[in-house]
C-alpha cells in the first residue's frame, strides 16, 4: 500500500494544477450607437479578484449566427484557456467574448446599425473601464473564427493603432469574384443582402465602395507600405474548409506585399474542434506580444 501511496504521489506530482479562471456569462453594456443593451461574456484568469494588478485582453469573436455565449458553450474557452495558461505556454490574460449577431462586425451600408463604431467607440472602452485591463496596443489583441475570423482582421486592418496581433481562424474571406458569382440564395444566408445592400444586385454591381472598404482582401491590396507592419497576422484555415480559396487568396496577397503573417493549414474543416484545437495556439500567439519587451 505504501509503494502504490508513493507511486500515486511521485505521479500527481509530475502533473501540472490547472489554475480556475472565471468565466462570466450574460454582461451588458448599454450602447448609444446601437440604441440598445448588448451582451458579451468575459473570461477573468485565476487570482483576477485578489490581486490588484492589470491584464492583457484578448477579444474572440463568435461566427455566424452564433452569440456572445458561444465560445463558453460550444468552445470550451474556461477550461482550455485554464490549461494553457497554466501549462506556460500562455500568460494570464482576459478573454473578452462580445455579441455581433450577424454583423460581420461590420457597419451596415445605410449606416443604421453600425456594429464597427459600437466596437471601437463604446465596446472596447467600456471593457478598460470596467476591468483592470493594460489598455494598450501591445497588451490588446483579436482573434475570432469563421464570421469572426473576418471580423478580427477588418478591426486589425482598419485599426491597427489598437490591436498588436490578430489569429484569424477559418475566417470569412471572399475575393471578389466569389461575391460576384455568388447565388442570391447565398447572399441572404450570410445576410450580405442587408449589410451590402446585396438584394437584387447582380454580379460585378455588388462591388460597391462599402464593400471594398469592408473585405480583408481589398483593404490588404490598398493599404499604405508604411502601416504594411503594424500588426502581426496569423491565418489558421484546415484543409477541407470551404473558405480555403478565399485564404488563400488573402495570404497570397499578404505574401506578395510584405506583411508580418503566418499561415497554418491542419487537417479539419469548419468545425468547433477545429476552433477548440485552435484556440491554444492563439493565446500563446498573441501572448507572445504581451510577453514581449518591444
Amino acid at each position: 500500500m505504501k509503494r502504490i501511496i508513493l507511486f500515486l504521489s511521485i505521479i500527481g506530482c509530475s502533473i501540472p494544477a490547472f489554475s480556475n479562471g472565471v468565466v462570466l456569462e450574460g454582461q451588458t453594456i448599454k450602447s448609444k450607437i446601437l440604441k440598445t443593451k448588448m451582451l458579451y461574456s468575459i473570461y477573468l484568469p485565476d487570482g483576477y479578484t485578489q490581486s490588484s494588478r492589470r491584464y492583457p485582453v484578448l477579444y474572440l469573436l463568435h461566427g455566424l449566427n452564433g452569440s456572445y455565449s458561444g465560445w463558453v458553450q460550444q468552445g470550451d474557452v474556461g477550461r482550455i484557456a485554464d490549461a494553457a495558461i497554466s501549462s506556460g505556454k500562455a500568460p494570464e490574460m482576459i478573454i473578452v467574448m462580445p455579441d455581433a449577431k450577424n454583423t460581420w462586425y461590420i457597419n451596415d451600408f445605410k449606416g443604421i446599425y453600425r456594429y464597427e463604431d459600437y466596437f471601437i467607440q463604446e465596446f472596447i472602452p467600456h471593457i478598460d473601464k470596467t476591468y483592470r485591463t493594460r489598455d494598450v496596443k501591445k497588451y490588446r489583441a483579436v482573434s475570432g473564427l469563421s464570421m469572426g475570423g473576418h471580423g478580427a482582421l477588418i478591426y486589425a486592418l482598419k485599426h491597427p493603432d489598437l490591436f498588436s496581433r490578430c489569429y484569424a481562424m477559418s475566417p470569412g474571406v471572399f475575393t471578389n469574384s466569389d461575391i460576384s458569382r455568388a447565388k442570391f440564395k447565398d447572399i441572404k444566408r450570410y445576410t450580405f443582402d442587408v449589410l451590402f445592400g446585396w438584394d437584387s444586385i447582380p454580379g460585378e454591381q455588388r462591388l460597391t465602395p462599402h464593400f471594398m472598404e469592408n473585405t480583408p482582401i481589398n483593404i490588404v491590396e490598398k493599404m499604405p507600405k508604411e502601416r504594411l507592419e503594424d500588426v502581426q497576422f496569423y491565418v489558421d484555415c484546415g484543409d477541407d474548409d470551404f473558405l480555403l480559396g478565399g485564404n488563400f487568396a488573402l495570404v497570397k496577397l499578404m505574401r506578395e506585399r510584405k506583411m508580418k503573417f503566418e499561415f497554418r493549414m491542419r487537417d479539419g474543416g469548419h468545425l468547433w474542434q477545429y476552433w477548440r484545437d485552435a484556440l491554444p495556439v492563439t493565446m500563446q500567439f498573441v501572448g507572445e506580444s504581451f510577453m514581449s519587451n518591444r
